[in-house]
């Protein structure tokens, strides 16, 4: 997803993440959503603003197990990421 927007001005960023099918795309158009928030509160101009960066990070995991059968169990890993988007002016 993050390829997608890398580059890109925000309004036709934001325009690729609302239309792109993904729950991935929801997430990262939040994050986008936030970063041009944040760049308004600085008192930039939201019509200039431009993708600088966009990537997304590993995260915690989880580690939580399954009972299986004859008292064994497997391990099942719950993976998070950190999703980062930085704007800049053009």
């Amino acid at each position: 997803m993050v390829d997608m927007i890398r580059g890109r001005a925000v309004q036709d960023a934001l325009n690729i993440l609302k239309f792109t099918p993904n729950l991935a795309a929801t997430q990262v158009r939040k994050v986008l959503t936030s970063a041009v928030a944040n760049a308004n509160e600085a008192e930039a101009k939201v019509e200039s603003l431009v993708v600088q960066e966009a990537f997304v990070n590993d995260g915690p995991v989880m580690k939580r197990f399954h009972p299986k059968d004859r008292g064994r169990a497997h391990s099942i890993l719950k993976r998070t990421s950190h999703i980062t988007v930085v704007v800049e002016e053009a």
